[in-house]
């Protein structure tokens, strides 16, 4: 087998993975991949604002919130004012969303996340820097909401129906 077949071998692999995971999440509780690693990192700190969930989730704000605004609606979170801090909103699981979470299977970017932070900074830095040249010359957007949110199958449009 080719390096290039090995690489195309790896990413059509990893897709489909994200893919099982995300139906998965989809038929156990309705939510998407994003959404359950939305509920997960919030069910890490109870109280983390919107830019330190955008960080926890290695993604941009804007995205994070289309995510958390579903999830609101949803009724899985909850926005709030900080106790220490007034001026300060900050996303907290509702019992709904804990419940939601104790259901879950095992959040697949989590995974994804931990494996490419275990790699060594160096060859870390390498990765990144080949992936993001191969994705940029394909002509991809420079950035893209969350894995999976973007196919518009979550607990909010479900109810909606």
């Amino acid at each position: 087998m080719t390096d290039t077949q090995r690489i195309l071998d790896a990413i059509r692999r990893l897709v489909r993975q994200l893919r099982l995971f995300d139906r998965a999440a989809q038929s156990r509780l309705g939510l998407s991949a994003a959404q359950l690693f939305i509920l997960a990192e919030l069910g890490k700190t109870p109280a983390l604002s919107l830019g330190e969930l955008a960080d926890r989730t290695h993604t941009d704000q804007s995205s994070a919130s289309t995510v958390v605004t579903r999830l609101v609606e949803a009724r899985l979170v909850a926005r709030q004012r900080s106790p220490r801090d007034a001026r300060r909103l900050v996303l907290t699981l509702t019992r709904a969303g804990r419940a939601a979470l104790r259901k879950a299977p095992p959040v697949t970017q989590q995974v994804l996340v931990n494996r490419i932070d275990a790699l060594p900074p160096a060859e870390r830095k390498r990765f990144a820097d080949t992936f993001t040249q191969i994705v940029e010359e394909m002509g991809a957007e420079k950035s893209a909401p969350m894995l999976f949110e973007d196919e518009g199958h979550t607990a909010t449009a479900r109810r909606r129906k």
